[in-house]
Order: structure tokens, then sequence, then C-alpha cells
């Protein structure tokens, strides 16, 4: 996975350029919105929750930004369909950089981790576990 492959490159421009689950979705369980001042990314995840509030039964996206920031919205929203709020939670920077399939320099890193941590932010938010108007990847490291 040295510098990425030609095929997972043209997965993340097919993803880019035709997002799935891209839009809004009727009743959400919760939303969040988050940024990337460095780049001008912005992500809105849409998360609709089963009835046990355990497992994530859909998920859509709204965004703006870089082929990384987009790709990586496009791609999670696939992946956390089916998955449980836990599964969610242990996700991390390599769960997605794997997700991705390419090497992502220092720079782009908080690009391709924004809906990641946008959706984990949601889901700890709707859960009464943190207390902010938005995230942002401003800080991280």
């Amino acid at each position: 996975m040295v510098g990425g492959s030609d095929m997972y490159r043209q997965q993340i421009l097919d993803h880019y350029k035709s997002p799935r689950n891209y839009g809004e979705m009727e009743d959400p369980t919760f939303t969040h919105v988050g940024e990337n001042p460095m780049c001008g990314d912005t992500i809105e995840m849409q998360v609709r929750l089963d009835d046990d509030e355990e497992e994530i039964e859909y998920v859509a996206f709204q965004g703006d930004g870089c082929a990384i920031s987009q790709a990586s919205a496009s791609m999670l929203s696939e992946k956390l369909q089916g998955t449980t709020i836990e599964e969610l939670h242990e996700m991390d920077r390599d769960d997605v950089v794997d997700m991705l399939g390419v090497d992502i320099s220092p720079m782009r890193i908080k690009c391709a981790v924004l809906a990641e941590k946008v959706a984990q932010d949601g889901a700890d938010i709707y859960f009464g576990e943190l207390d902010v108007d938005k995230t942002t990847t401003e800080d991280d490291e």
C-alpha cells in the first residue's frame, strides 16, 4: 500500500465524483456538522439508528471539500451501515486510512478523518457524552 495503487486512487475519485448516500435523510436519529478549517472541508453526517439505538441503519452526508474528505465521507457512509455504535467509537485514523487504501500525508490526514470524527461526535452528543456545536479538526495532532 506504499503510496497507494492506482485502483485505490480511482476508487477515491469515483467516490468524490459520484458520492454514495449524499443528500438529506428523512428523520435521522442525529445530525452533526464538522469542518477542517485548514482545507475548508465541511461535512454534515446524518445517522439513523435502529429501535434499540445500538446499530446504525443508515447514514447520509452532505458537504463540500477536497476529494479526500468527500470520498472518505462517502466510503464511511457505506461502511457504517450495519455496524454498532460501539464499532463506530472503536474506529480510528488507521481504519480510515485503510478504508481509503492510500497513504495520506500529515497535511491531509485531517481531511481523511473529518467524517469519522463528525459521526463519532454526533453519537456522543446524541447520547449526552459530549456538548459541542460543531466538530473541528483544528486541534487534532
